[in-house]
């Protein structure tokens, strides 16, 4: 909400805008400032709750936005990351992320059948 308030020529350059978020996020204040804003913020209904529009249509990318996650946390240890700062918190994640997406480039470059397979790159 507070990223919509800052910026709302976001809103205006997307009708129909749909954002992804966790699915924490159903609590009726963030569902009605998003609803008189225009935007749909798709997740699963709950039984205590009014019918969601599409209920499965973020389903492929939560599982996208998870395996991501997973492979942050799992293969590059981001849980330990070490930072004291969120400058720092950003900079190890880029330090991460930046090699990952070369060898996931290089694989694709060069036809591997599995394109976030590292086992190659460890040392």
């Amino acid at each position: 909400m507070a990223v919509l308030d800052h910026d709302r020529h976001l809103l205006a350059a997307r009708p129909g805008l749909l954002i992804m978020a966790d699915k924490g996020y159903a609590s009726a204040e963030p569902d009605d400032y998003l609803h008189g804003c225009g935007v749909e913020l798709p997740r699963p209904a709950y039984r205590n709750r009014a019918p969601r529009p599409r209920p499965g249509a973020a389903r492929p990318i939560r599982q996208l936005i998870e395996s991501v996650i997973d492979t942050l946390k799992g293969q590059l240890d981001l849980e330990l990351h070490g930072a004291r700062t969120l400058a720092g918190v950003a900079a190890r994640v880029a330090q991460r992320l930046l090699p990952l997406t070369a060898a996931i480039w290089h694989n694709r470059a060069t036809g591997q059948p599995i394109t976030r397979f590292l086992i190659a790159y460890d040392h």
